[in-house]
């Protein structure tokens, strides 16, 4: 996999607080002094701070040896999750062929409790036969705030890409108790559980991404690879789901909306993760992000 130029990150400062910074080739560099101190300020000004990144001079910086990263987003005001979204993934899953031209469907996690950087430990919930599965997804991350954007703006609205893992706790999707068949599927403990939403390891600007829609994605589970396709296998674009999403909620900088994933989760194959279990998602060009399974 290609490696980014460089893409915004974020690490604890001696205080502990997340910092804005530069990650690249596997370095770290404090963000210019003048600067906003974390990400999500940064990108709440995208429009005043985009034309220094994209004249940015790696040598200028001061590396800071020894950083610990953290989510490059502390915190999305939305995480944003589109479902069904891979050709490939929906025949592993038996469901119908996607419309490309339907509506998508989305649904949310909550952002502070969800979202959590690389090398972060994803907790087996606790007395439940939970079905943890993995599901690498190709993040957008929103630059300024729009409403009701056509797929042709959508582009114009879109700050950067990151890597995301959208983790599924299978086991707990269907609830028998349901009071009537549409609460049948519950989305809130399936996707929502604290640390289900892997980000990292940086933003990469958009501007740097040459082709978003042809981007490939591997997920390893313990080096053994489970997920190999790319962004080409997409049944709606990045554009149009921008534009989808934007039809329904006002988007806000820093919005994250996770693109699907493709073929090769572990439930058709009732293949979960177990404590210790170590997740390694890369895309082409965005980076590597990894996570540890505990107990």
């Amino acid at each position: 996999m290609r490696k980014p130029p460089w893409s915004l990150v974020q690490y604890l400062d001696e205080a502990g607080n997340p910092t804005a910074g530069i990650e690249s080739d596997g370095a770290v560099y404090r963000a210019p002094s003048d600067w906003p101190t974390t990400v999500s300020t940064l990108l709440d000004q995208w429009a005043t701070y985009a034309p220094a990144l994209q004249s940015l001079d790696l040598s200028t910086l001061t590396e800071e040896p020894n950083a610990h990263l953290v989510a490059p987003i502390t915190f999305p005001r939305k995480v944003i999750c589109a479902g069904a979204n891979y050709f490939d993934h929906a025949e592993e899953m038996g469901t119908a062929r996607p419309n490309p031209d339907g509506v998508p469907f989305f649904f949310l996690k909550p952002p502070t409790t969800t979202v959590v950087g690389p090398l972060a430990a994803i907790e087996l919930p606790s007395g439940v036969d939970a079905g943890l599965d993995w599901e690498i997804e190709l993040g957008v991350v929103i630059a300024d705030r729009c409403k009701g954007v056509s797929p042709d703006e959508a582009r114009s609205h879109i700050a950067g890409y990151v890597i995301a893992n959208d983790i599924s706790a299978r086991g707990l999707f269907p609830r028998a108790d349901a009071v009537f068949p549409a609460f049948g599927w519950d989305w809130y403990s399936h996707k929502a559980l604290d640390g289900f939403c892997p980000l990292g390891p940086g933003i990469v600007p958009a501007w740097l991404v040459e082709n978003p829609a042809d981007l490939r994605m591997t997920l390893s589970v313990n080096g053994v690879v489970k997920q190999d396709s790319g962004t080409r296998n997409l049944v709606v674009g990045i554009e149009e789901l921008v534009a989808a999403a934007s039809r329904f909620v006002t988007l806000e900088p820093g919005d994250v909306i996770l693109t699907g994933t493709p073929a090769g989760v572990g439930m058709p194959r009732k293949d979960f993760l177990k404590s210790g279990d170590v997740m390694v998602a890369e895309i082409d060009g965005l980076g590597r992000l990894e996570n540890r399974v505990t107990s």
